[in-house]
């Protein structure tokens, strides 16, 4: 990943989309340059955490400015994430947040989509020939339920796209060295427990790269950041290490 900063803001850009800037921006914002206070500390972009509202306000205008790169207006489309499998579609240029579900798709440009996560990940999934996109919110739950699998299927039916096509990211996340689950029989599906790097410890990062190869996303299409946000509390909130904590911002917007 590409570290870059602006005004104090910080955010990691993805190598493989880095030869379609013109059409794609993106990034995946670090704790840095916002204004809440501790346990917040510092750009946090959630409501429902116990933050104070105009920090929040303040903390997403200054991820807001970072991708409207001389954009006159653009809109902001997130999600009341629920760790189901519930997918919206954004049809128009009207910032919102969509009920009850985990994953945003859209083929409308000048749209923010932003994923909210401390320890989740946050995948970006982007098709250069049909110009759509989606980003995804998934914890130990979405894999469960497989909500990658029904974005590309959502991503096929609504605009076309062929699973060959797509580009797919993913956020730095819970680390195979972190990701412990000590009642893993009853919560994880069997197929899963080939991923246990150790007792109760289980890669998800391998099982996430196993679900989209197992829905025909082509292995070199496929970046996984590979960075654990337990064990890199300066850049990444984490809802295991501290519980009450702020949430990262991974957005993404078709700009043409």
């Amino acid at each position: 990943m590409l570290k870059k900063k602006k005004n104090k803001i910080e955010w990691l850009e993805f190598e493989q989309f880095q030869q379609h800037r013109k059409e794609l921006i993106h990034g995946s914002f670090l704790r840095h340059g916002g204004v809440s206070s501790d346990p917040y500390t510092s750009l946090n972009v959630s409501y429902t955490v116990g933050d104070n509202v105009d920090c929040v306000d303040e903390n997403r205008k200054r991820v807001m400015k970072i991708l409207q790169k001389g954009k006159k207006e653009i809109a902001c489309v997130t999600s009341e994430q629920v760790h189901r499998n519930n997918i919206f579609c954004v049809t128009k240029k009207e910032s919102c947040e969509a009920a009850s579900c985990d994953a945003l798709i859209t083929n409308v440009s000048g749209v923010v989509l932003m994923i909210k996560h401390a320890d989740c990940q946050a995948a970006i999934f982007y098709d250069p020939t049909k110009k759509a996109l989606g980003l995804v919110h998934s914890g130990w739950k979405g894999s469960c339920l497989n909500i990658y699998k029904k974005t590309i299927l959502s991503m096929e039916e609504k605009f076309g796209c062929r699973p060959q096509d797509l580009l797919v990211s993913i956020s730095p996340s819970l680390g195979p060295e972190a990701s412990e689950f000590k009642n893993f029989k009853a919560e994880l599906p069997e197929e899963f427990w080939n991923f246990q790097i150790r007792p109760f410890y289980f890669d998800f990062w391998a099982i996430t790269e196993w679900q989209l190869k197992q829905a025909n996303i082509l292995p070199n299409h496929i970046e996984i950041a590979k960075i654990c946000t337990l064990s890199h509390g300066e850049d990444f909130y984490s809802y295991r290490r501290e519980h009450v904590t702020g949430r990262n911002a991974t957005c993404a917007m078709l700009s043409s």
